[in-house]
């Protein structure tokens, strides 16, 4: 599913100036290397602020309480994510409202609008911007200016997507960001960023992610211990930044050589929603849920890595015993993606005759018509 190995070969002498760079400076906390990331990112995503935090649940995390959010506050948020969305709201006291999704897997926001205007105490929605496609930022900016809405997106997986040529992260108050190995922007350990052009909430999330100091021991609110590590903004910012756009547009080459190779109807790519030029940070494919299994057993034979994002349905999870939470519809149509989604290898690293064989063994598999 990812090469890692290749990855170090490629940027190695980056990465170890940027290790010389932070040794060298003798500051390894909150420092030079922390500051010049932030403001390269902020550049790149076009956002005035980025505050870069300990990792993805924290930038969720302390966006949304930077904004108010509290106990006893509604989140409309979506059932087919990583758990860390979830938890997120669940670690303020807060609510998560659960909406399904469409045959993309992205919030279906036309449902979100219907479950807004006869639930005006939801006051905050945590869309997320799946797969790396792009949720429609009219549409978002529609549920947030027409119901009064706060919006944090989740853009974890959609750095450098966009839809009409709108960015991920550009329509909510705020957006959060991640950069566990995994992902586009993938650092070598873990970490994560709030992006806004609320200056206000900047520098609240920069006081929350550093014991709540508003100055040094001068403590103003009850915070995190939750910072970037120089070492790792170092690292992503020298070595992997500047790659960014060209490691994007190879994993866009490679998701169009899957859509037009791929052709078994029991395998339905479920690629990228009209108007989203999707970052593809997975590539995932629907099969009948009953044959999952046999796909699943049928990839590994053939030598090739797959995964399932995501096997269970967030409310399904047992972990939500625990979680006070509500459902505004059944969510049925993200309990089905979740039973029969399974990602085919996306990375940028990935070489054309491995491509070809992916797309050779999906179309050499016997299963069912997929619904």
């Amino acid at each position: 599913m990812n090469d890692f190995r290749r990855q170090w070969r490629d940027t190695r002498d980056d990465a170890l100036r940027a290790l010389a760079a932070v040794g060298e400076s003798g500051w390894y906390v909150l420092g030079r290397e922390v500051a010049e990331f932030e403001r390269a990112l902020a550049t790149l995503w076009k956002r005035a602020h980025c505050v870069g935090v300990a990792s993805g649940l924290d930038a969720l995390e302390l966006a949304l309480k930077a904004l108010g959010c509290k106990p006893g506050d509604r989140v409309l948020t979506t059932p087919l994510s990583a758990f860390a969305t979830t938890l997120a709201i669940a670690k303020l006291g807060a609510t998560p409202v659960f909406v399904d999704t469409d045959e993309y897997g992205l919030m279906d926001l036309e449902r979100c609008g219907e479950v807004l205007g006869r639930r005006p105490e939801i006051r905050f929605l945590a869309p997320v911007h799946l797969y790396g496609n792009a949720l429609d930022p009219a549409k978002l900016a529609g549920l947030r200016d027409g119901f009064g809405v706060t919006v944090v997106e989740d853009c974890a997986q959609s750095i450098l997507a966009e839809h009409g040529g709108v960015p991920t992260g550009t329509v909510g108050q705020c957006a959060a960001t991640s950069f566990y190995p995994t992902k586009n922007l993938g650092a070598m350990g873990d970490g994560g960023a709030v992006l806004t052009n609320d200056g206000g909430a900047a520098e609240r999330v920069r006081q929350l992610r550093d014991y709540g100091q508003a100055a040094k021991y001068r403590h103003d609110s009850v915070g995190y211990n939750s910072r970037l590590d120089e070492l790792q903004a170092g690292l992503l910012h020298r070595a992997y930044l500047d790659r960014l756009e060209g490691w994007t547009a190879r994993r866009r080459a490679i998701a169009r050589r899957y859509l037009a190779g791929i052709a078994n109807p029991a395998i339905r790519p479920i690629g990228a929603p009209p108007g989203s030029n999707s970052c593809f940070h997975l590539f995932p494919v629907v099969v009948a849920p009953e044959r999952k299994a046999a796909f699943l057993a049928h990839l590994q034979g053939e030598g090739i890595g797959s995964g399932e994002h995501y096997p269970i349905a967030i409310p399904d999870q047992k972990a939500m015993a625990e979680i006070p939470h509500e459902m505004a519809d059944d969510c049925g149509h993200a309990r089905r993606l979740a039973a029969g989604e399974v990602s085919l290898p996306m990375h940028p690293y990935l070489e054309d005759d491995e491509v070809a064989r992916v797309i050779e063994a999906c179309n050499r598999w016997s299963g069912t018509c997929c619904p």
